[in-house]
């Protein structure tokens, strides 16, 4: 079977399931558990639609075959009608030639038997024959003109009677000959028939063939419509995360100046505190000099005062500290990404960027065929902004590098971190898969930048 998206096909099973990792509640063996059985009726699923996929992709083959095989006969039974229909021609022709021939000689036959009759009677009317011109005179030259003239007109007889005899047999010969063209005639008309029976059984294949694939065509563009669903899913969820990532660096900016000012105002309380102990400190030296107990006492406890002062914001600025320490791993807070970058896994690059989708659509990053399981590992520095599961792209973890630069990979069987962790550069973040009705196990990669996808391949190390 070609290598094709599915999931297209698959995403009202998908949709329907839930994972695990995100249900409250039960126990780690419990969430395991049913982690595994749901893991389990998803792929009995997804191998259910694959087969009936499969089947469609067979389907559409014989369909294609079939209308092929049908066109070229319907082809081949018009080029014999219409060499039918001048083999008819041509014979009607031929029969309105031999008719023409016939009359013409029905005509010389009937001028040649009246012009013998006509000497017939002629001759029988003066008497002439060979045995009357010898016995008519005594004069030789009479009798020599007579038996000359008499073998003459013989001559001319016997001319005629094979002029008749040859016309009789050229009728004969044109009445076969047009019997035998009115048998290939009738021929001809049963041949034409039967090529026009075929040409509309095929011509009626055609259309059925011709119906099924319009129905595949149909459901391609409905699975391209999906494709396209799934791409918009992901560009808002994208946009969604930029915003978050946004609103998290003006909620970070925002925490910094406050900090600040915090740190500020317990700097300036820590200072009246060591300025109330130094006077308190004097007030206590000059309420011993002047052995005033009263006033030593309440030099004392204003000394204890400034000193809990003092602790109070020394406490709050380590706390402030400690705010400030898990910053430095929020969305955000690296330095953007440079070319150069490792693949996240080693694998036949497949579905380019920018080349046409086999449903429709285009790539917008690159599919890297590896063996399930294998680790999938981080180009750069970053934190994780989404982890969890997407319509289309199954499983599906997105790394922010800051200056507004996205990795996402999508497809994985199973997700290593969850948003807030912070990874490195090569460091794993998730295992190939084939979720998202993926049929052959891989991994989806993309870089965006500013919520545009980007050739990912620029940026990675050649």
């Amino acid at each position: 079977m070609p290598m094709r998206l599915l999931a297209g096909a698959m995403v009202a099973v998908l949709l329907a399931w839930q994972p695990v990792a995100a249900q409250e509640g039960g126990t780690l063996a419990e969430r395991r558990a049913a982690a595994r059985k749901q893991q389990a009726e998803l792929r009995e699923r997804i191998a259910i639609l694959q087969k009936d996929l499969e089947a469609g992709d067979a389907a559409r083959r014989d369909a294609a075959s079939a209308l092929k095989a049908s066109e070229s006969a319907i082809s081949t039974l018009n080029r014999e009608l219409l060499e039918l229909q001048q083999q008819e021609k041509d014979v009607q022709a031929d029969l309105q030639a031999i008719q023409a021939d016939t009359e013409r000689q029905t005509a010389a036959l009937a001028q040649r038997r009246q012009e013998l009759a006509e000497q017939l009677r002629a001759q029988y009317a003066s008497g002439l024959s060979p045995w009357t011109a010898l016995l008519s005179g005594d004069d030789p030259q009479s009798i020599g003109r007579d038996l000359g003239y008499l073998g003459y007109v013989s001559q001319a007889q016997a001319r005629m009677v094979r002029q008749v005899q040859e016309t009789l047999e050229e009728l004969k010969r044109l009445d076969a000959r047009a019997q035998a063209r009115q048998k290939e005639l009738a021929q001809v008309g049963k041949d034409m028939e039967a090529r026009k029976a075929d040409l509309q059984k095929q011509q009626a294949e055609r259309e059925t063939v011709l119906r099924r694939i319009e129905a595949d065509l149909r459901e391609q563009r409905r699975q391209a419509d999906r494709l396209a669903k799934d791409e918009s899913r992901l560009g808002g969820l994208v946009s969604r995360l930029e915003q978050e990532i946004a609103r998290e660096q003006e909620r970070r900016r925002q925490e910094a100046l406050r900090r600040e000012q915090e740190a500020r105002r317990l700097a300036q309380e820590r200072e009246a505190a060591r300025k109330a102990e130094q006077a308190a400190r004097q007030a206590q030296l000059q309420a011993q000099r002047e052995r005033d107990r009263a006033e030593a006492e309440r030099a004392r406890q204003q000394v204890e005062q400034a000193r809990a002062r003092a602790r109070e914001a020394e406490a709050a600025q380590r706390q402030a500290e400690r705010e400030q320490a898990p910053a430095a791993v929020r969305p955000g807070t690296y330095s953007g990404l440079r070319q150069g970058l490792p693949y996240p896994v080693n694998g036949e690059t497949q579905g380019r960027f920018g080349a046409q989708r086999p449903e429709g659509g285009i790539w917008r990053g690159v599919v890297i065929r590896a063996a399930e399981g294998t680790r999938v590992r981080a180009v750069a520095d970053g934190v994780v902004v989404f982890a969890g599961w997407l319509g289309g792209f199954g499983n599906l973890i997105i790394v922010d590098h800051g200056e507004q630069y996205l990795s996402v990979y999508a497809y994985n069987q199973s997700l290593l971190h969850e948003v807030g962790d912070a990874v490195r550069g090569g460091q794993a973040v998730a295992t190939v898969g084939s979720t998202g009705g993926q049929v052959e196990p891989g991994l989806y990669f993309e870089i965006r930048h500013k919520g545009v996808p980007v050739n990912p391949q620029l940026w990675l190390r050649r």
